[in-house]
């Protein structure tokens, strides 16, 4: 080999190894304080969204708000607008506080336990709803044949042909409340809308199965499972279920009944009826704490040096799963389905998120490395909404990015 031959060789072995150094060092991100600028963000774009967030307040869509934007591990907006509380006193929002994520519980919780379990080889996607919980019923086709088996995998991409809800206030008035049981065999039990794998419809019904079989296999119900093996090894001291009393001062307030604000228990009435311990709903976290899982996510699993998903199982998680393509849904995560609209229209199709009935939303980018978290509780408000806001703000983060 020549000696200019041999140059240009050691030359590009040299830029692939930092190019690969310079990856590995993205892929293990900790989050971090920085300005807009040192990661290629336009701060005087991202400055609009305190005029819009503050304009939708002054509306009385939402009582205020918690955002956090972070690109490329650096947080460059952390900040609370409005107020926690106007019912019925008035009390400011602080960027700490701590929401009621709704159906955010799905991926963060619920989605995330299954995979571990997955990962563990002690179920599979594949396996039939009947394995766990035996008396499960199909999908009856007009024939009056069954359909094919329910899998977990059906219930992860809301195309189990589950309906979307059931009567939580007539169980309530038959079992009381909490009746966990009850809700499950209501659920096994329930007429099948669908055959599985050939529509898609948003059921917390699923869900719901989901953390019933995550305790069945596991052995410990959905809120001790989630802060073993997720929420304790990220030091996401601030994300649990059942909050204990002296996190109430911390929690952001519900929904308003005879002048009384709903505080640190599920807003959700089935998961009431779970305890708090459900699937589709009942955990508590702040926008801290929700950055770092996503950074978690976005460095392939692991984060500080803890690894809670492999990066082929968070690769899973976030795309859409093969063969229900007309779902746009991933494994618990949002892709690009009609209730995508949080993702905004600038965002690119690798961005994956969801969103909760209380006004809370994550969106996570892996090609830009974006995070968008906007936390409100816009059901404090008698005639709150936060399905626009959140499409714009999505688009203000993705519209300031000016560098790759």
């Amino acid at each position: 080999m020549s000696m200019s031959k041999n140059y240009r060789h050691w030359s590009l072995c040299l830029i692939i190894i930092l190019l690969a150094a310079c990856g590995k060092q993205s892929n293990n991100a900790v989050l971090h304080w920085d300005n807009p600028v040192s990661v290629g963000m336009d701060a005087e774009k991202l400055a609009r969204i305190d005029d819009l967030i503050n304009a939708e307040i002054a509306n009385q869509n939402l009582p205020g708000a918690v955002l956090i934007v972070a690109r490329k591990g650096a947080v460059v907006i952390r900040k609370a607008y409005g107020n926690v509380q106007v019912f019925p006193d008035t009390i400011p929002m602080t960027p700490g506080k701590i929401f009621d994520m709704a159906s955010v519980t799905k991926p963060v919780a619920t989605a995330t336990s299954i995979m571990i379990l997955a990962e563990q080889g002690r179920l599979r996607l594949m396996d039939p709803v009947k394995k766990f919980i035996p008396e499960y019923t199909p999908f009856i086709k007009p024939d009056g044949r069954p359909a094919e088996p329910i899998r977990l995998y059906h219930l992860l991409t809301h195309t189990s042909g589950l309906p979307p809800y059931t009567d939580a206030e007539a169980l309530k008035t038959e079992f009381g409340s909490p009746c966990p049981e009850a809700v499950i065999q209501r659920i096994a039990t329930i007429k099948k809308q669908n055959p599985p794998g050939e529509h898609f419809a948003y059921s917390c019904l699923g869900f719901i199965t989901l953390a019933e079989i995550v305790q069945r296999v596991s052995g410990m119900d959905i809120g001790e499972f989630t802060k073993v093996n997720i929420f304790e090894p990220l030091e996401m001291h601030s994300t649990m279920y059942t909050p204990p009393r002296n996190f109430m001062s911390r929690i952001a307030p519900t929904e308003v009944s005879n002048g009384v604000p709903l505080r640190g228990f599920v807003h959700d009435p089935l998961a009431q009826l779970r305890d708090g311990l459900s699937g589709n709903a009942g955990l508590f976290s702040s926008a801290d704490d929700l950055a770092i899982f996503a950074q978690m996510l976005l460095n392939d699993g692991e984060y500080k040096g803890v690894r809670i998903l492999s990066p082929l199982t968070v690769q899973t998680m976030t795309t859409i799963y093969p063969g229900l393509e007309f779902a746009g849904r991933g494994l618990g995560w949002d892709i690009s389905s009609a209730y995508a609209s949080n993702m905004g229209d600038i965002f690119p199709k690798s961005s994956y998120g969801h969103t909760g009935f209380t006004g809370t939303s994550i969106v996570i980018d892996p090609t830009t490395e974006t995070v968008v978290i906007l936390l409100s509780n816009r059901v404090h408000m008698p005639h709150g909404g936060v399905i626009a806001l959140r499409s714009k703000v999505a688009n203000i983060v993705a519209g300031s990015i000016s560098k790759p």
